[in-house]
């Protein structure tokens, strides 16, 4: 399977301290990288029904977001393909409008499902006001768009090396 167009969505309220983590990784990432071709980055914000769309052209799907895995502040995991499916089925709150399950759920029934899709998820230490990430959870941003370069890589829309 060949991977041609590559969705980056970052999710969360930049007004919420660590709940914004997925949009600063997102947009920090664009800003290092610069444009690629094949490789789409997008804030999603809160999410809504609008992301639909983005996601069905996409062939692989790469999302970054604050996560409760129960891990300490600032632990990144990543989950893939039928692993991010897991993980995000069943109870899993959301303050946003639609979740990302729901999202997947829309691609699911419409036969769009981006092929390969990864989840980077980042435990958050605090979800107060605030738009400045906490000190704990910060350095994980570095580490997202690291592993993120490797999944592209890996899917061969970034050289390897």
């Amino acid at each position: 399977m060949s991977i041609k167009y590559v969705l980056i969505l970052g999710i969360g309220n930049t007004l919420l301290s660590d709940e914004g983590i997925g949009v600063q990784l997102v947009n920090r990432m664009q800003r290092q990288i610069g444009a690629v071709p094949g490789i789409e980055y997008l804030d999603g914000g809160t999410l809504s029904f609008t992301l639909a769309e983005p996601i069905a052209r996409a062939d692989g799907l790469i999302v970054a977001d604050a996560a409760r895995m129960g891990e300490p502040p600032g632990t990144l995991r990543v989950f893939h393909d039928q692993e991010m499916d897991s993980y995000l089925q069943g109870n899993r709150a959301s303050v946003h409008e639609v979740s990302l399950g729901d999202l997947l759920d829309i691609a699911r029934l419409s036969d769009t499902l981006p092929a390969r899709r990864c989840l980077i998820g980042i435990e958050p230490e605090h979800l107060d006001w605030g738009e400045a990430l906490s000190k704990t959870v910060e350095p994980a941003v570095e580490q997202g768009i690291a592993e993120t370069v490797s999944i592209l890589k890996s899917w061969g829309l970034l050289p390897a090396g």
